[in-house]
């Protein structure tokens, strides 16, 4: 895994579809190669220090989930390999290696699909103030942290800009309808229950997530990237079993930046080397308890 850490995605020639916070997105002869950068974004702010090799665990792991899940199964991966790719991109294999995926293309459903294995973060907050989350209420008594038996599945918007919205079901099926509001749910807590199974034998937490889904050929499809530090929340099973929460994902600088004083305006501070070291530290070690691979 490279020790360079890559902010901007040029590939000479070629202009993006989409450009996101972290990915830069490329139309391929029909289907889209996906490119994930160094960058780290937190509170809605692309932050001005990228982590080396971030984009390289975030596509690996992606990949391995996708490859892994049966419940991720119909999603939009068709390979990580450039040279497989249509052209001109095989000619940037180098460049793409380790850190792209060609996908079909979707028709998005502008619905974030959040499920909750453990009450933490915004959940946490809203529970601290209304005994609920997302309109689901919760028993009294839970401490940030605790285990949320069976999973809560808590949508939010899809926001071009700015912070996704939390939203109800109820509010989820007024803008998509019940039946592809339903299916959402369950296979949002399909592939959540494996993953989290799958971590927890690992030594890890599978806290929280989200996932993305779109219609390929009328079909409901996992797309964009799964489970990463990015999208998750890992925490180590050890210290979790001794009531300490110890994160493996970006919840370790969003820490560093609340004890910093910013307030979540841009810009974004710099990261001082120590903070980018453990954060890459923590990235590489939750890939390596999922996979097994240490490279």
């Amino acid at each position: 895994m490279t020790s360079q850490a890559l902010h901007e995605i040029h590939l000479p020639g070629l202009k993006p579809w989409r450009q996101g916070k972290v990915r830069t997105v490329y139309e391929a002869n029909g289907s889209l190669v996906m490119v994930a950068s160094d960058r780290l974004s937190a509170y809605d702010c692309v932050l001005p220090t990228p982590i080396p090799g971030k984009g390289e665990v975030l596509t690996r792991l992606s990949v391995f989930w996708f490859q892994q899940l049966k419940s991720a199964t119909p999603h939009h991966f068709i390979s990580d390999d450039p040279l497989r790719y249509p052209p001109p991109f095989d000619l940037h294999a180098p460049r793409l290696s380790g850190r792209s995926m060609l996908v079909r293309r979707a028709e998005r459903i502008d619905i974030e699909c959040v499920v909750r294995g453990y009450l933490t973060g915004s959940g946490w907050k809203e529970y601290t103030q209304s005994g609920a989350v997302c309109g689901i209420k919760l028993p009294a008594g839970l401490h940030d942290g605790s285990r949320l038996d069976p999973p809560i599945f808590t949508p939010a918007t899809k926001e071009e800009s700015g912070h996704d919205q939390n939203i109800s079901f109820e509010e989820t099926v007024k803008r998509i309808g019940k039946p592809l509001a339903e299916q959402l749910r369950e296979r949002s807590m399909a592939i959540y229950r494996e993953a989290h199974d799958w971590a927890w034998a690992r030594g890890l937490v599978l806290a929280d997530t989200k996932f993305e889904f779109g219609h390929v050929d009328g079909v409901l499809t996992l797309i964009d990237e799964v489970l990463s530090p990015d999208s998750s929340r890992y925490w180590d099973r050890a210290a979790y079993e001794k009531w300490k929460l110890h994160s493996f994902d970006k919840q370790y600088v969003r820490d560093y930046l609340d004890r910093s004083g910013w307030n979540h305006e841009p810009p974004a501070p710099e990261l001082p080397p120590e903070v980018v070291a453990a954060t890459v530290e923590r990235y590489r070690e939750a890939l390596t308890r999922l996979t097994g691979d240490a490279r």
